[in-house]
């Protein structure tokens, strides 16, 4: 039997055909990653690896030995380039090898500055692979000086790390507020004050118009007209699935490869998991891009592949560490009219609601919160705003039934 092959060996993948061992599934398990490296986790790349605070092997989401142990077939620096649909077969270049279940774990692809504004330039980096982190991390040095073009997640945790080293920092971002896209005015608030504390300059409402070197990048000029000499760029301007696959396979993609409720693309044999998969919900379709996400959604299509015809409900949290910050967040703000904001000193959390229902929760050092705001988020039930306000109340009988 061809049983299941997975592509892409990242934390849904690794997530997807762990739990298909752990579930006694006995057939073929095939796991085909393009890194040369097994499957491991991003969120330290760009932070405890960068500093040199965590050696490769901890990367790892298991040992390399599990794989073989597991009887999980992993095949690493490899490459698919085509799925013949119709004879149920990945395609490698000259090589084929047949599934009864494919799944694509493709995860997304960073998007990059243009070449013609020297985006091709040495010194250039994007933080999304072992790869990209270990090419940049040479330039980590006190003193250098570091454009970062995005103010997402993704750069201000590079601006972080960059900081915590010594380099001098510009953060440049085209919109009005960093993390406008994903977090309130008071988040925004709160992360640009930490880093101006760290000695970054943000820039909001600033764009890069292009950068400037020979052969390695050694200026930028902004869209306001200033210059900056530099050693070394960073751009964090967001991800976009990679569909690539699909797409050239004629599956149905919507803003990442479109799946049904349990996973399943519109081809029932290839189903898609993590960064890449975009599913109902709410009458809509939505595409998360964490690492629950990519865990529960792997684990949920396993159980899928198996036969137990589960629908997938995502419960969303997120994390960010910056400096001496632990942000963690609950839910999903999309749509909220009002913030409340519970302030406790050094532990501060901002609380989205949508008239009188409570959507999401982003805590900066208040794990406290954070878990009551999730558990009321993933049940479905709010929290009264005036006692949610009152920092020197207790937010435990929130959670009585």
């Amino acid at each position: 039997m061809a049983g299941v092959v997975v592509v892409g060996a990242g934390q849904a993948g690794a997530a997807l055909v762990a739990k298909l061992r752990n579930d006694g599934y006995d057939s073929q398990v095939t796991l085909i990653g393009e890194e040369p490296v097994p499957p491991y986790q991003r969120p330290p790349l760009s932070k405890k690896y960068l500093l040199g605070d965590m050696a490769l092997e901890r990367l790892y989401l298991r040992p390399e030995s599990y794989y073989a142990e597991a009887g999980i077939d992993l095949r690493t620096g490899l490459r698919v380039t085509g799925i013949d649909r119709a004879a149920q077969e990945v395609v490698m270049g000259e090589k084929r090898l047949g599934y009864e279940h494919l799944v694509l774990a493709t995860g997304s692809l960073p998007r990059r500055l243009p070449a013609a504004i020297g985006g091709d330039l040495g010194g250039v980096h994007v933080v999304r692979t072992l790869a990209d982190v270990d090419a940049m991390a040479p330039g980590f040095q006190p003193g250098a000086k570091v454009l970062i073009v995005g103010g997402g997640y993704i750069g201000l945790e590079a601006a972080a790390v960059a900081a915590s080293r010594g380099m001098q920092v510009v953060l440049v971002e085209m919109a009005e507020r960093i993390l406008q896209r994903v977090a309130a005015k008071e988040t925004s608030d709160y992360f640009r004050a930490l880093h101006t504390r760290h000695g970054v300059d943000i820039r909001e409402g600033v764009g890069l118009e292009r950068l400037f070197g020979d052969g390695h990048v050694s200026s930028a000029r902004l869209s306001d007209g200033s210059d900056l000499d530099v050693d070394m760029v960073i751009v964090g301007v967001g991800i976009a699935p990679d569909t690539r696959l699909a797409e050239a396979a004629g599956l149905e993609t919507c803003n990442g490869i479109a799946v049904d409720a349990q996973g399943r693309t519109s081809d029932r044999a290839i189903w898609a998991v993590g960064d890449c998969a975009s599913f109902p919900h709410q009458g809509g379709r939505l595409r998360l891009e964490s690492v629950p996400n990519a865990i529960d959604m792997g684990e949920c299509v396993a159980g899928n592949i198996m036969g137990r015809a589960q629908d997938y409900v995502p419960q969303p949290w997120f994390w960010s560490d910056q400096y001496d910050v632990k942000l963690q967040i609950a839910g999903l703000s999309t749509g909220y009219d009002r913030i409340v904001i519970r302030d406790g000193g050094p532990a501060v959390s901002f609380w989205y609601y949508k008239g009188d229902q409570l959507l999401a929760v982003d805590a900066m050092n208040d794990p406290r919160a954070y878990m009551v705001g999730k558990r009321l988020i993933d049940a479905g039930k709010s929290a009264d705003p005036v006692l949610v306000a009152d920092a020197g109340a207790d937010l435990k009988p929130l959670l009585k039934p």
